[in-house]
């Protein structure tokens, strides 16, 4: 082999990981992933797809270096090579949303209007002083797998039932996935509605993980 087609097979195996990415639903498994391990039923149901084209999408990731799997019984799990993944596609969904005009429009039209915020910084500051409730808004599988030290488990679909004994004099921030997950702008707007003071974390799990700050698993 040539020097110039050796790099050029270098290159090509560069690029074969941003070739991975190159498909929403595989960009979507990868944030679901990032909240840690899921079996490939459980992976399906989150991105809306058969169990065929989620494992044909898993095994692609997995062919690139990106998953790891093993196996439970009966079931095949999957997770994130490393935390490098998840930096890898913190970076793709960043640089989009700076530089890709059409990101902002679609965000604004699945998250709709946004809810008032608040930064990782002013939520350990809050969590420190004992002034917050925090609530973790995503799939139970996803806190027990890692949450922010702290946070209480309420899936957005009990919610509702638990509002009535929330602290009545403490305000609520609700966290999920990540900037773009509504889970946690859905759980803000019906707490409001119910007249309880809340906001969201600006950030998911993943990038409050990354940033070094105190986090902890279930049993």
């Amino acid at each position: 082999m040539s020097q110039r087609e050796a790099k050029s097979a270098l290159y090509d195996a560069f690029a074969s990981v941003a070739s991975a990415l190159g498909n929403g639903r595989r960009a979507e498994i990868v944030d679901v992933l990032a909240q840690g391990e899921r079996s490939v039923e459980e992976v399906a149901a989150e991105v809306g797809q058969s169990l065929a084209a989620t494992s044909h999408h898993l095994r692609l990731l997995a062919r690139s270096g990106l998953l790891r799997s093993r196996r439970q019984g009966t079931h095949v799990i999957y997770r994130l090579t490393s935390d490098r993944v998840t930096e890898l596609w913190s970076a793709v969904r960043d640089v989009a949303a700076r530089h890709v005009a059409e990101v902002t429009i679609l965000a604004g039209d699945y998250l709709g209007e946004r809810v008032e915020q608040l930064s990782a910084a002013e939520l350990e500051e809050r969590l420190a002083l004992g002034k917050v409730v925090l609530l973790d808004v995503r799939p139970e599988a996803e806190y027990g797998a890692g949450h922010i030290a702290g946070a209480a488990s309420v899936p957005l679909e009990k919610l509702p039932a638990m509002i009535a004994s929330l602290p009545k004099r403490r305000e609520v921030v609700a966290y999920c996935r990540g900037p773009y997950c509504v889970y946690a702008d859905e759980a803000v707007r019906l707490l409001r509605a119910r007249g309880v003071r809340a906001r969201r974390l600006d950030v998911g799990f993943p990038e409050w993980r990354r940033s070094g700050r105190h986090v902890e698993a279930a049993g």
